[in-house]
């Protein structure tokens, strides 16, 4: 059983899924913190200061000056900023591999198409005509 798991594990494919997936945990640290340090405090500018982490609903129906501090109070929260970051996060991720894929793509060597041979046309008309004649001479 452990060499069955062994060649389980060293197959290619499970070894590039596992760096995949590494890769795929730092970008999204780093794209985090882009939203989060960057694109966000930008665009809370633009809306007036309004800070998109710190929107939300309590919902026992008091005011809070803060998420931290509705959630230090034992209160249920709506926290739609927290929701708006991470739909901005999904946004900009996409973008980026969007981005990398057409990078990739233009780093292809296109394969040139071979022509597909032409169909045989077969015999012509006037093939088929001398043979229906050829044929009712023989009658």
């Amino acid at each position: 059983m452990w060499k069955e798991f062994r060649d389980f594990i060293m197959i290619g494919n499970v070894i590039d899924f596992a760096v995949a997936v590494i890769l795929a945990g730092a970008v999204g640290l780093v794209v985090n913190g882009f939203v989060n340090d960057i694109v966000m405090p930008v665009v809370g500018q633009f809306t007036a200061g309004v800070d998109f982490q710190n929107l939300f609903i309590a919902l026992d129906g008091n005011s809070y000056d803060t998420l931290a501090a509705a959630e230090e109070a034992g209160v249920g929260v709506v926290a739609y900023g927290r929701w708006i970051n991470s739909i901005t996060n999904l946004v900009i991720v996409g973008f980026v591999l969007f981005m990398i894929v057409k990078a990739y793509n233009k780093t292809k060597k296109k394969e040139e198409v071979a022509p597909a041979p032409a169909p045989d046309p077969g015999p012509s008309e006037l093939d088929i005509l001398m043979e229906i004649r050829d044929a009712l001479k023989k009658q």
